[in-house]
């Protein structure tokens, strides 16, 4: 059985949403996860929230994010979409990235700190996640014309030597 074209689109698509599905729900439910963790709680009910995050975060959210970046950017080179507003939804998803970061952060912070950290409040997290993932959504569905803001001599060749002795003739 030979694949074509449209099969492997459609399964890296697929793969693709399937991903952003567990990473964005990742980013909602992490941080209100965290948001349990309480001053003065008993070692077992900090040690199972501890190890619930900390599980959730290296085994789900982050594959999950790695496959999605993945799939996505192979569906950029599949589909040929190099458009102003593909940078543009490339942009919001690096400030996925930070938020994903921030919260394996805390998520860190927590198990260094044995219970003596309490972590910042959720809110300001998920919404930021929920407002980038609304960017992204809009950026990937409504496909805006989004001005090329780059200047004329960077898309056009200059016709001379790179400055370095290595380069080949």
């Amino acid at each position: 059985m030979t694949l074509s074209i449209g099969m492997i689109l459609s399964i890296v698509k697929g793969l693709h949403i399937a991903a952003l599905i567990l990473w964005c729900a990742g980013l909602v439910a992490l941080p209100l996860m965290l948001g349990k963790h309480q001053a003065g709680e008993s070692q077992a009910s900090y040690a199972r929230l501890r190890l619930l995050t900390h599980d959730s975060y290296t085994m789900i959210v982050t594959p999950a994010a790695v496959t999605a970046i993945a799939a996505g950017t192979a569906l950029i080179y599949l589909r040929g979409v190099f458009e102003p507003w593909m940078f543009a939804k490339l942009v919001a998803v690096g400030l996925l990235v930070c938020l994903h970061a921030l919260v394996g952060h805390t998520v860190l912070l927590m198990s260094e700190r044995r219970g003596e950290y309490l972590p910042p409040s959720p809110v300001p997290l998920i919404v930021g996640s929920i407002a980038t993932m609304i960017v992204v959504l809009i950026l990937v569905l409504a496909k805006p014309v989004v001005p090329d803001l780059a200047p004329a001599w960077l898309k056009a060749p200059q016709n001379r030597q790179l400055p370095v002795e290595e380069t080949p003739i």
